[in-house]
């Protein structure tokens, strides 16, 4: 019994540390929990605390000092005796005991949330068959764990380092999927296979298969079309888009103020049939005499004036050839102008050219005014020519019709005044405008190689102004004006809109219809026509070289053809053109003209040496040979050609075309005999009787013997005798 209150309150007080002590150990037991009167650190490990659980035991804190007869070391166990004091015990290992079923109700030290106990659960859980969790998705994610009423926010990633969140927005409900698209880039007419493999980001390898599975052979190097190009591309889930040469021209409409356009002279294109009047026409307004001065009376490239008219009002002409080999020209003419005067003879009629001089009218969709000419003639019937007009969707305004018809005579003058009236009235409706305030552009006439002056172009200006040291690019050539000439051969500076000049200054001869740009940089027109022509040059190089059963069985058939080679001279770029157009309608089945070599300016020594090596004629059209030239086409025997109309040169084209054929064999039946008998005549042989079914018998005439419609002899008619 204590002895005093004091040691009953301690005694007391012991044994109820005991019982607090004895019921943890039995409440800590089967749950596998770490218990100590104060808050143990979370552990780091699940897989520690699960397998491994270890229990720490302290002495409970007393505030009272004990009697020296209580402390003792020995260490306390579960079920002594309540009143020993409490030492601390060493950390012990229990093994994992599964839980039961009867365990004590208790007070829990330490809580855990039920997301870190669903978190252990799955670790400890084998997998069942079809639902397989992926712990480290789970992991991953943010989670928040408490811990005796503390809040801690952990990451882990099992896979990388950085902490960053991965955030992915939710599909919107009610809007479906973007759906993929294909990838593009834009190409010139021609690529390589090379770089088109590195364009789409595929090997080399795999594209060349894809051409051989088109039937294209090719290597790494080579290049194909567009077209082609756009199926293998397609296969490899690319889409190209085509992209011009001009494109690569920068526009200069970027880098100049807009100012207000003014009014320009028209363009005026008299176009019809050859010998119509046409010329006539323009010396009759021009007052001058341009006729006398072509060869045979008919022109052979364009011509392009500027006119003041009485009236004061500026007019440009273009007076474009007649002739059918100048389809182009009238074309190229057509494209350019603004009105245009359809000239119709009296005589004649509507021709062939002059139906397709309205084509082209059309097809440029300008309007058109009609000019009867040669009324002065005897047999002229101007109402014929508008029933012809009629015809062909031009009806005259005196039928009720909307289209311009006048009878005029160019020779007399007649009606050439009305004529302008009416061209400036079509002007003055159309409200023709330019802006001279910008940098020139236009296009190209005329060009050709001047002895003297090198390469000269007749230009048409249709917007801006030119001047003298402009730096221009047209077509695959570039240059810097030098010198601008007017129609009158006179000197100037400047040109506005709607001007023909002649200009010197262009690294070559361009060709007939290019469109030209003034620049401001002279290297940047250099790279684009150094860029035009390589352009233009692997176009050639992939159209000669395209592979396939048709060009094999063409170029088979061309072995057995006889062919005329032609290298060709002439003095304007628009000859060329209608020489090859005129003379390739010439070709048949059985001969191929060829042209070796066509160009402008005069005979040259290569051109010799060529047409030697090539077995060719040489054509000039209103050029000469230089003396060394001369002199070397005779030593070659070279023939050479001059002609300064073209009617004359395709006519003797023709017959120098029928030269080269072989002549052609036609069996003609000149009768037939039945042999009825055989005679046989002693130092002659044997003699036929035959009986004339049809037509005559010769002698000397060549006989076929024929036997069951077998030939049996082939000779002539030795001797005839009529019995």
């Amino acid at each position: 019994a204590p002895d005093t209150e004091a040691e009953q309150l301690e005694i007391e007080s012991g044994q109820k540390v005991t019982e607090a002590a004895t019921e943890v150990v039995e409440e800590s037991l089967p749950e596998k929990q770490l218990v100590s009167p104060k808050i143990v650190p979370k552990p780091k490990s699940f897989v520690k605390i699960l397998n491994r659980p270890r229990i720490e035991i302290s002495q409970q804190p007393n505030n009272k000092p004990e009697s020296p007869a209580h402390r003792s070391k020995k260490p306390f166990h579960a079920g002594e005796h309540p009143e020993e004091p409490l030492v601390p015990i060493p950390i012990i290992d229990i093994p994992v005991v599964p839980e039961k079923k009867d365990r004590k109700k208790g007070k829990r030290v330490v809580q855990m949330s039920e997301l870190e106990d669903s978190l252990k659960k799955r670790r400890v859980t084998p997998k069942r068959k079809g639902r397989q969790k992926n712990i480290n998705k789970i992991l991953e994610e943010e989670i928040d764990i408490t811990v005796s009423g503390r809040k801690k926010t952990g990451v882990s990633k099992i896979h990388g380092d950085s902490g960053q969140k991965k955030k992915v927005a939710p599909p919107q409900p009610g809007t479906a999927p973007p759906k993929a698209s294909k990838r593009k880039f834009a190409i010139y007419d021609t690529i390589q296979v090379g770089e088109l493999a590195k364009r789409m980001g595929v090997k080399a390898g795999d594209v060349i298969m894809k051409l051989m599975g088109l039937g294209v052979m090719t290597t790494v190097n080579q290049s194909i079309d567009y077209d082609v190009a756009s199926i293998v591309a397609s296969g490899f889930d690319y889409e190209l888009e085509k992209k011009s040469v001009a494109e690569d021209l920068v526009h200069v409409d970027d880098d100049v103020k807009e100012s207000k356009p003014v009014l320009r002279p028209p363009v005026i294109t008299i176009m019809g049939h050859v010998d119509h009047g046409k010329t006539s026409l323009l010396d009759a307004i021009r007052k001058a005499d341009v006729a006398s001065k072509e060869a045979g009376g008919i022109t052979q490239h364009i011509g392009a004036y500027h006119v003041t008219l009485s009236s004061g009002q500026e007019v440009v002409f273009l007076d474009t050839p007649g002739h059918e080999a100048f389809t182009a020209m009238r074309s190229r003419g057509a494209r350019v102008t603004d009105i245009v005067i359809l000239l119709v003879a009296a005589d004649d009629g509507v021709m062939a050219q002059t139906r397709e001089a309205i084509d082209h009218a059309r097809a440029a969709d300008v309007p058109i005014i009609v000019a009867i000419n040669k009324i002065d003639k005897p047999g002229a019937n101007p109402e014929r020519v508008k029933g012809e007009l009629a015809e062909i969707g031009l009806i005259p305004e005196d039928w009720g019709g909307d289209t311009i018809c006048i009878n005029i005579s160019a020779k007399e003058k007649t009606g050439i005044e009305e004529l302008l009236e009416m061209m400036a009235l079509q002007a003055e409706v159309m409200e023709l405008k330019a802006d001279p305030n910008r940098p020139a552009r236009g296009n190209v006439i005329e060009a050709k190689l001047d002895k003297g002056r090198g390469p000269v172009a007749t230009l048409l200006i249709s917007e801006g102004t030119l001047h003298i040291g402009d730096t221009l690019v047209c077509g695959k050539h570039h240059g810097r004006v030098r010198a601008m000439f007017d129609d009158k051969g006179e000197r100037i500076k400047t040109a506005g809109p709607s001007m023909p000049v002649e200009i010197q200054g262009l690294s070559g001869v361009p060709e007939a219809g290019n469109e030209f740009t003034v620049l401001s940089d002279d290297k940047k027109a250099r790279e684009v026509a150094e860029y035009r022509h390589s352009k233009i040059r692997e176009t050639e190089l992939v159209q000669s070289s395209k592979v396939s059963l048709e060009n094999v069985f063409e170029k088979l058939r061309e072995e057995e053809l006889k062919e005329l080679n032609i290298v060709l001279k002439t003095d304007v770029q628009g000859s060329v053109e209608a020489f090859l157009e005129a003379l390739s309608r010439l070709s048949t089945q059985e001969i191929k003209v060829n042209f070796v070599r066509s160009g402008i300016g005069s005979i040259s020594e290569s051109d010799v040496l060529l047409a030697s090596a090539s077995d060719a004629i040489i054509i000039g059209f209103n050029v000469k040979p230089s003396p060394q030239a001369k002199i070397l086409a005779e030593r070659e025997h070279v023939d050479i050609r001059f002609y300064d109309v073209i009617y004359n040169a395709i006519e003797e084209i023709k017959s120098a075309m029928v030269g080269l054929l072989e002549p052609v064999y036609k069996e003609k039946t000149l009768g037939r005999a039945e042999v009825r008998d055989v005679f046989h005549i002693a130092k002659v042989g044997a003699a036929a009787g035959s009986y004339v079914l049809e037509g005559l018998i010769h002698r000397n005439a060549q006989a076929r013997l024929l036997r069951d419609n077998v030939v049996v002899y082939n000779g002539k008619i030795a001797s005839l005798r009529r019995f």
